[in-house]
């Protein structure tokens, strides 16, 4: 679904916002050590997290259910070609939308995410191909926050993880934050969002 979103924003401009949930699995971007994957292969299957490569930048990280992650398909050029403010944007846009659930989201100098303290609660990775996106963003919102002791999230050692629900002390409906994260996303962005096949999943832009 991703690689043929991508060929339609080079090919025709159609440019989308996919949000999703994975089921258990444990990825690792380019430049990843596989040293910070803590538990061996056999360990893993018993509690059915599957590995796998991707392309996207960064270390190795966990996706899973109740976690929201979103894959923006942008075409960047003409006027935002600029990876570092293409990172900054999709954390504003994290740090918006906890904003709306009284949750005070940072930006921590040196490193990439949004943080709440000293835990992350959003990761980024990206990849950019003639300056079209692919990859994106990862938010915790009722992620079993045990899964990541599996793993050094993002090779960072010495931080933590955390979720919106772990913060609130409640759960949340993870389609009720999507339709937040993709408001937030056109309003950072200066798109619109304009359709979607599953209500709050994203849509075209």
């Amino acid at each position: 679904m991703q690689g043929q979103a991508v060929e339609e924003c080079s090919t025709n401009g159609r440019e989308q916002l996919l949000l999703l949930e994975h089921p258990h699995v444990i990825t690792l971007g380019r430049g990843a050590k596989e040293t910070n994957i803590l538990l061996d292969e056999g360990s893993l299957e018993s509690i059915s997290v599957e590995v796998h490569h991707t392309g996207r930048g960064g270390d190795v990280t966990y996706h899973g259910p109740g976690q929201l992650v979103g894959y923006p398909i942008l075409n960047l050029r003409p006027d935002r070609c600029d990876v570092h403010r293409y990172v900054r944007d999709l954390e504003q846009v994290l740090i918006s939308t906890l904003a709306e659930y009284g949750i005070t989201g940072e930006r921590i100098d040196g490193l990439t995410g949004v943080w709440v303290g000293s835990e992350k609660i959003g990761a980024i990775g990206v990849r950019i191909a003639r300056w079209i996106t692919s990859h994106g963003f990862a938010l915790n919102v009722n992620t079993d926050l045990s899964y990541f002791r599996t793993i050094v999230p993002c090779g960072i050692i010495g931080r933590g993880v955390t979720s919106m629900s772990r913060l609130a002390g409640r759960d949340f409906e993870v389609a009720e934050v999507s339709g937040v994260v993709a408001a937030k996303f056109a309003e950072v962005f200066g798109r619109q969002i304009i359709g979607s096949e599953e209500t709050n999943r994203g849509g075209e832009l």
